[in-house]
């Protein structure tokens, strides 16, 4: 009986760990360029030119916001576009906790820049704001920039080991919507191969680097 307890205590931190483990948040989450968040995401396409490669990311991109959805202040926009790249204005809810009677939601906007060469596709999201608390006609004074809420800096602890409570929810939402959409940009590439799992893709004409 003794060895069971005390087996018990053992596992509880690895418990506790695994139930609130915030390590892909931690230091270096959240990249930073000269004072400015920017997320990046390289990959290399097989099999099609640099044109048809931008016309699959441009499609990609009016994709990226439901408009069948009731949501007011969702958009995606196009800002401007040549041979080689196209760069989109985006907003997008951000759903933090949905139950009923309680909706803690926050809007993102941000900026969505994509280039070819030679097959090598560059995304950079940039120039993102957050806005909060906001009654039904979208009013923005809860207008929130990146730089001062989901950086190392604003959302860690000095010893860069736990997230505070209001900025790091945004840091987590913000983290795992990137990883979402470069991921879902990459997959765009893969609709004429044959379906595979959700759970473990299979990008036969996508290289990740």
């Amino acid at each position: 009986m003794k060895k069971l307890i005390l087996m018990i205590l053992a596992l509880i931190p690895v418990m506790v760990m695994a139930k609130g483990d915030d390590s892909k948040y931690l230091t270096g989450a959240v990249p930073e360029e000269n004072g400015q968040v920017v997320f990046r995401k390289t990959f290399t396409v097989k099999g099609k030119t640099d044109a048809e490669i931008l016309k699959v990311l441009m499609a990609w991109t009016q994709n990226l916001v439901d408009e069948s959805i009731p949501a007011p202040g969702q958009y995606a926009r196009v800002m401007g576009t040549d041979e080689r790249s196209t760069t989109v204005r985006v907003c997008q809810w951000l759903v933090f906790k949905n139950k009923p009677l309680y909706l803690d939601r926050a809007r993102m906007r941000y900026q969505l820049n994509a280039q070819v060469d030679g097959g090598r596709v560059t995304l950079s999201l940039s120039q993102i704001r957050y806005y909060y608390g906001e009654h039904e006609d979208l009013d923005r004074n809860a207008d929130i920039r990146a730089e001062e809420w989901i950086t190392d800096a604003e959302a860690l602890n000095k010893q860069g080991t736990k997230l505070y409570p209001k900025s790091g929810k945004f840091r987590r939402k913000t983290v795992d919507y990137v990883q979402q959409l470069f991921a879902g940009a990459m997959d765009s590439f893969e609709q004429d191969s044959e379906p595979v799992k959700a759970s473990a893709p299979v990008r036969r004409n996508v290289v990740e680097g």
